[in-house]
């Protein structure tokens, strides 16, 4: 017979077979670090011009960053930070290499969501923030899943449960008990209503006093900013459900809405939600939250299935919501009934030379007909060896593998983004002015 000893037991050996990989895969100091991209990279793949113009640009202009020249001087390698400022002083053919942006429109928020396990929701956020980051843009990425697989990724092992989605939950009960039971109060007769009361377990953690910045992480990435997870947090859902309890008035689906919408609006560009695989008090904050919806789903049939599913109790649980509150909840930046920029499907781990992956990518194709991404992320031996890795394909080295294996790789995910941007793109001026 096992108990929860047994359990506690088979954790601690897994916890020390993971301190194993974070030495194998990150620095000596179990830090992840950010490594350079070649001159190669930089020109071709970030900036989109031949190498010869862009070495003309850096021997013209010597306060350019030059980046850090290999021994043989045949390549240079530039940081991230140093790309930022060549993308800012540079131009070719009169044209800004920083990327577009509304003006005066707040950062755009994408949920990658759908319960299915195994959909690829976590890598596809991954690549999806590194590649924005390449592309000039601020990311803060939100992990809403309690696995914590893109903070594992991102570098964060150390998380407390207070600094990650839950904690702004509570944040946010205490915040809106005590705006509630300080508003004006009473009927017509002048009769005060009773104060709701949340009982010291949670008043006493002091997490209503926390700022904004509190929750949020630095990474590796200089232009990327987390909001965490952790094993701890996967507890959510049960007092989630205590909280809605003590008071019933409380909008707890809103609550990472509100909290997003007091960051600047020119704190970040786009800010991307991974999703746990349910649908529940975590996941409907971050479909709440989010303008556009992407819905990661495999090439086989029972992942089809399931995504049916999943999209038919999300509208379910969306319009529960719009009936149960009524748009009496406090006014944001988000309004009931919720309504999305745009809703994509994009399918994962597909293989072009598989007849029946081609035969679903065509059915997906028939039935959301125009809500399908054109292009599938396909399954390539450098997208698994990513994932085992803890790294995104823009993160490895191409010299660790042979070139044309991380360029298949990193192709695949170039243009999956650049469909996800342009998406973004053709949605972000319908956001409103303001709140």
């Amino acid at each position: 017979m096992y108990t929860h000893e047994d359990l506690s037991a088979l954790q601690a050996q897994s916890l020390r077979m993971q301190s194993w990989i974070r030495r194998q895969t990150f620095s000596p100091e179990m830090e992840k670090t950010l490594r350079r991209f070649s001159s190669w990279e930089v020109s071709e793949l970030i900036f989109g011009v031949n190498q010869s113009t862009f070495r003309g640009r850096l021997a013209a202009d010597p306060s350019l960053p030059s980046g850090e020249v290999e021994p043989d001087g045949r390549q240079r390698w530039f940081s991230l930070e140093e790309i930022n400022e060549l993308r800012r002083r540079m131009k070719v053919n009169r044209r800004t290499l920083m990327p577009k942006r509304p003006a005066g429109k707040r950062a755009f928020r994408a949920a990658i969501a759908n319960f299915k396990g195994g959909a690829g929701k976590s890598t596809v956020a991954l690549h999806f923030a590194h590649a924005a980051a390449l592309d000039g843009y601020r990311v803060l990425v939100v992990d809403f899943d309690p696995q914590a697989t893109l903070s594992h990724s991102m570098g964060l092992t150390d998380v407390a449960e207070d600094h990650t989605v839950w904690g702004i939950m509570a944040r946010d009960l205490v915040r809106e008990t005590a705006r509630m039971n300080d508003a004006p109060q009473g009927a017509e007769s002048g009769t005060a209503l009773p104060q709701r009361k949340l009982p010291a377990s949670i008043t006493d953690l002091g997490l209503g006093e926390l700022r904004v910045a509190d929750f949020i992480k630095p990474t590796a990435w200089p232009t990327i900013d987390i909001v965490p997870s952790c094993a701890n947090a996967a507890f959510v859902e049960f007092a989630s459900a205590q909280y809605r309890h003590l008071n019933p008035e409380w909008s707890f689906f809103a609550a990472v809405s509100r909290y997003l919408d007091a960051l600047p609006d020119d704190a970040y560009d786009l800010i991307i939600f991974d999703c746990p695989p349910a649908i529940g008090y975590q996941s409907m904050n971050a479909v709440f939250a989010a303008d556009l919806l992407y819905i990661p789903s495999g090439p086989g049939y029972w992942e089809y299935d399931s995504t049916t599913s999943f999209i038919g109790q999300l509208a379910e649980a969306l319009e529960d919501l719009s009936d149960g509150f009524d748009g009496t909840f406090p006014a944001g930046k988000i309004s009931l009934p919720k309504a999305f920029c745009d809703i994509r499907f994009l399918m994962t781990r597909y293989e072009p030379g598989n007849d029946l992956h081609k035969a679903m990518y065509d059915a997906f194709s028939k039935v959301f007909d125009g809500h399908v991404a054109e292009h599938p992320v396909e399954m390539t031996r450098a997208v698994e060896q990513s994932g085992r890795f803890l790294s995104s394909v823009y993160e490895i080295d191409y010299r660790d593998m042979t070139r044309e294996t991380w360029r298949r790789a990193r192709d695949t995910f170039d243009r999956a983004y650049q469909e996800f941007r342009d998406t973004i793109l053709a949605s972000w001026d319908k956001l409103e002015d303001e709140a």
